[in-house]
């Protein structure tokens, strides 16, 4: 899983960070029970996971995706695989609004968004920078059905 985080850190579209964090760093920041990870003939081909927006209790049910997929496995359906298993899980498990946060420069990941569901909510203009240059950010929301 970190060898496909290092992929999109240096491929520069898939993420704001600029090191690799640590197992320990992603543990804490995703939630226990929403974590996948898709293998391709027994390779790690890529992973998805959920993270809480806020630590208050009334957005309990709310919660940012991430989904990463190797480079050698991008357009063979894994990220579709695994955006479908972490909404079917999110929907059973009572989130209620799936969000994620794509750097506008990332136009496949904002189209599988846009495939299992997602809409385009806007645009954060210069949200962050990466190495001295200000990217902006498309946020995607997913809203389970009622």
């Amino acid at each position: 899983m970190l060898r496909i985080h290092s992929e999109g850190i240096a491929g520069g579209l898939a993420t704001f960070d600029t090191e690799t964090p640590t197992r320990s760093d992603l543990d804490a920041r995703w939630l226990d029970g929403h974590r996948w990870v898709a293998e391709v003939e027994g390779k790690v081909a890529g992973w998805a996971a959920l993270s809480p927006v806020s630590s208050r209790r009334c957005f309990r049910g709310v919660a940012e995706n991430s989904v990463y997929t190797a480079r050698e496995f991008r357009g063979a359906g894994v990220g579709t695989a695994l955006m479908r298993r972490l909404i079917d899980e999110a929907d059973f498990s009572g989130i209620w609004t799936l969000q994620a946060s794509v750097l506008a420069v990332n136009t496949g990941s904002i189209a599988l968004h846009h495939a299992v569901g997602y809409r385009t909510v806007g645009v954060r203009e210069r949200l962050a920078q990466i190495d001295g240059v200000w990217h902006d950010s498309v946020l995607l929301e997913r809203r389970r059905d009622t």
